[in-house]
């Protein structure tokens, strides 16, 4: 019970955060494809990432019965999304060093957004400020959501590791209930032979 209640908590988070990753990052692939440009790598590696983790959060959490038979595995597939979205937000790392209110002379801001606007050393006219944040939004929940899924990760391996003990100890069980049964049912056919064939003895030297 209480795995479920910290599972789909965590779920949850994990959905409602990648919804606007997903969301953002899909208005600036969508430009470039409409510009007929190549989507830059630190856009496009996290938008993968957060349409693929958000599908999974979405049916294990959807599917609770599923997902909790087959913890393990889940817990597996969650590790690789942490290494797939520490991966996206390594690429979309430079955003952090960006003020996204002001530009000033000798900051390190000399990124080219394209399409989208671009920023350079010594200049105050700047047109990015919607572009850099929704790109450090982006970058912050990419860091959330690689603790997010640690977290369920975690969870759901733990519950694994829990009910495969449980599972053993249930064959375990089983197997020693059918040994008990198999030695009581040749034990009581062994007795009714013994009584039938004392009773034949008896009946022959009557």
């Amino acid at each position: 019970m209480l795995f479920a209640i910290l599972f789909t908590f965590w779920r949850f988070a994990e959905i409602v955060t990648l919804i606007p990753v997903m969301g953002m990052l899909a208005w600036f692939v969508n430009g470039y494809v409409e510009a007929n440009m190549v989507t830059p790598s630190y856009i496009l590696v996290l938008f993968v990432v957060s349409v693929l983790a958000l599908a999974w959060a979405m049916f294990t959490l959807f599917s609770y019965h599923r997902s909790s038979a087959h913890a393990q595995f889940v817990g597996l597939v969650d590790l690789a999304f942490v290494g797939a979205l520490i991966a996206g937000v390594y690429y979309l790392r430079f955003v952090s060093n960006l003020d996204c209110t002001s530009v000033t002379a000798g900051s390190q801001v000399d990124i080219d957004f394209g399409i989208f606007g671009s920023a350079r050393i010594g200049s105050l006219d700047v047109s990015l400020d919607k572009t850099c944040g929704m790109l450090k939004a982006s970058f912050a929940l990419g860091i959330m959501n690689c603790i997010f899924f640690f977290i369920t990760s975690a969870l759901a391996w733990i519950h694994g590791d829990r009910a495969a003990k449980s599972e053993r100890a249930y064959v375990v069980e089983r197997r020693r209930s059918h040994s008990r049964h198999s030695r009581h049912s040749s034990h009581h056919r062994g007795g009714s032979r013994s009584r039938r064939s004392s009773h034949s003895h008896h009946r022959a030297y009557v």
